[in-house]
C-alpha cells in the first residue's frame, strides 16, 4: 500500500483502507467535528483529500499515545485556529504524560498485589482459594 496520495481523491472506504481506521471511526469523526466535512461529487459521494488523510492520520496517532478525544480536539482546535504554540502543546503533552505515569504506577500496583496473590494459590482443586479471599476482603 503506498504511502503517497498526493492529489488523488478517495472516497470514504478508500479512506478507511488506506489510514487503516474503521469507517464508522470515520463517520464519528466527522459528526463530532474532529473531521471537516469532505466536499462531494455531484453523485452526492465524499472526497477526501490529502488534507483529510493527514487530519485523521493525526488523530489516529494521537489516540495510539493515549490523549482523550477531548485532549486531540484541544490540540486540533489550536492548529485550527493557528494559535498552536511549542509551549502550549508541550504543557498539553506534560499534563498528559503525567497522567500515562500515574496509570503505569497503577498497574504496577495491580500487578504487584495480583503476582503475590496468585503466587498464594495453589491451584489444586480445593475449595480455598486466596485470590477469592483477597477479592472478599
Amino acid at each position: 500500500m503506498a504511502d503517497h496520495i498526493s492529489g488523488k481523491r478517495l472516497q470514504r472506504a478508500e479512506l478507511a483502507r488506506h489510514t487503516g481506521c474503521n469507517l464508522e471511526t470515520i463517520r464519528y469523526y466527522e459528526k463530532t467535528g474532529m473531521m471537516p466535512d469532505p466536499p462531494r461529487t455531484a453523485s452526492g459521494y465524499r472526497v477526501y483529500d490529502d488534507g483529510h488523510v493527514s487530519r485523521l492520520r493525526f488523530i489516529l496517532r494521537a489516540r495510539e499515545l493515549g490523549f482523550s478525544i477531548e485532549q486531540i480536539r484541544g490540540l486540533l482546535d489550536l492548529v485550527d485556529g493557528g494559535t498552536q504554540t511549542c509551549a502550549e502543546v508541550k504543557a498539553r503533552t506534560e499534563l498528559h504524560l503525567a497522567d500515562v505515569r500515574a496509570k503505569i504506577a497503577d498497574l504496577k500496583r495491580i500487578e504487584k498485589v495480583l503476582a503475590e496473590t496468585a503466587e498464594r494459590c495453589s491451584g489444586e482443586d480445593v475449595p480455598e482459594c486466596p485470590v477469592l479471599e483477597a477479592l472478599a476482603s
